[in-house]
C-alpha cells in the first residue's frame, strides 16, 4: 500500500463501505460522509451504477474514493478509469493485484486464513482486509492471524457495527476498519443523508478517542 493512503487510513481509521444502487444519490452521499468527518470511502462494484457512483463521488472532491468488491483485472481497470484511487477485493486474486500495480493504485485484498495471508506477504503486500471479520471469529481471529505476521496491518470488514468498532480499533494490528452501518441500503433508499452524516460523525469521533 502506498504511503499516502496508509497515512490517510492511519489518521481517519474509518472506511465507509458503500453499496449504492442509484448514482443520483452519489453526490449528496459524498457530501454527507464528508460532513460527518470521513476522508475516504469504498464503493462496492456490486451494482450496475458502481462506475458512475465512483465518478460522481470523486468529482465532489471531498473524499478519497476507492472501489471494493473488485473481482477481476477488468473491473480494476474500469474502477480506476472512473476515478478510484484504491482497490479492495474480498479475496486474494493475483490478477487483481497485478492489475492494481500496473494501474498505479494500492490494493487491499481480503484474507480469511493464514495460508492466504502467507500468499499476500509473498507477493509483497503489507496491508490486507480480514473478511468477513465477524463471521470468521472477530477480534480473536484477528489476533490469531496477526501474531505470526507482525509486519502486516489489517482492515477488518464484514459484519462490524458501531458497537464492535472500538474493540477493533484498539487492536495494534488494525490500520482501519471498514463498515457499512454508516450508510446502509435502507438509509440510502430513504435518502437519509442527515442520519448518514450523524452515524459517520459518531464513528469518526469514536475512532479518535
Amino acid at each position: 500500500m502506498t504511503a499516502d493512503l496508509t497515512d490517510l487510513l492511519a489518521k481517519t481509521r474509518i472506511v465507509p463501505v458503500l453499496t449504492v444502487p442509484d448514482a443520483t444519490t452519489a453526490a449528496p452521499l459524498a457530501d454527507a460522509l464528508a460532513a460527518g468527518g470521513a476522508r475516504c470511502a469504498e464503493v462496492t462494484f456490486r451494482t450496475p451504477d458502481a462506475e458512475q457512483v465512483v465518478k460522481a463521488m470523486a468529482a465532489q472532491g471531498h473524499l478519497v474514493v476507492g472501489a471494493g468488491t473488485v473481482l477481476t483485472a477488468e473491473q480494476a481497470e474500469r474502477a480506476v478509469a472512473a476515478g478510484a484511487r484504491f482497490l479492495v477485493s474480498p479475496g486474494l486474486d493475483d490478477e487483481v493485484v497485478v492489475a492494481a500495480r500496473a494501474l498505479g493504485v494500492p490494493v487491499t485484498p481480503g484474507v480469511a486464513t493464514a495460508t492466504e495471508l502467507m500468499r499476500a506477504v509473498k507477493v509483497g503486500l503489507d496491508t490486507v482486509k480480514l473478511f468477513p471479520a465477524e463471521p470468521l471469529g472477530g477480534r480473536a481471529m484477528l489476533r490469531a492471524l496477526a501474531a505470526p505476521f507482525p509486519g502486516v496491518r489489517f482492515m477488518p470488514t464484514g459484519g462490524i457495527d458501531a458497537a464492535a468498532l472500538p474493540g477493533y480499533l484498539a487492536e495494534p494490528s488494525v490500520l482501519a476498519v471498514g463498515g457499512s452501518w454508516m450508510a446502509t441500503p435502507a438509509l440510502l433508499k430513504s435518502r437519509a443523508y442527515g442520519e448518514i452524516r450523524r452515524l459517520t460523525a459518531e464513528a469518526v469521533h469514536g475512532s479518535a478517542t
